[in-house]
């Protein structure tokens, strides 16, 4: 599958967890890297979910947050992943910034050049990837 998400995590389901609303689904990567999304039952039901299926996660390059010198237990986010910039490439206005994690993911975030500047990022500088459990789509082949 092809997508515009510059975010693509294939991998199993490793849990789903039913609310009155919406299930918690938690996805883990071929890597080994837990990514939590927040979907409506409706949506869960209809994929099939159930632990161990095959499935991918995608998140847009625009709902990473990108934080240094973090504190995991000061934030309601559920996908913090910490690891190193590999990679800042400047555009006019915004920067693409992509963090390589422990487990070789990599995750893409856009920020502006003027945070880019303000954080201090460079290759080889700490980093930590930050996006909303709603913020992530879940989906089967």
């Amino acid at each position: 599958m092809r997508t515009s998400a510059r975010n693509h995590f294939a991998g199993h389901i490793a849990g789903v967890k039913s609310g009155a609303v919406n299930d918690e689904v938690i996805l883990r990567t071929d890597d080994g890297l837990d990514i939590v999304a927040i979907i409506t039952q409706g949506g869960a039901t209809s994929l099939g979910l159930q632990r161990n299926s095959t499935a991918f996660a995608l998140v847009k390059a625009s709902s990473v947050l990108v934080l240094v010198d973090f504190d995991s237990h000061k934030i309601s986010a559920r996908n913090c992943i910490a690891g190193t910039v590999s990679a800042v490439v400047k555009g006019p206005v915004n920067a693409e910034v992509e963090i390589s994690v422990p487990e070789g993911a990599k995750i893409v975030s856009i920020i502006t050049n003027e945070s880019v500047d303000r954080l201090g990022l460079a290759v080889g500088k700490p980093a930590t990837a930050i996006f909303k459990a709603s913020s992530v789509i879940i989906g089967v082949e």
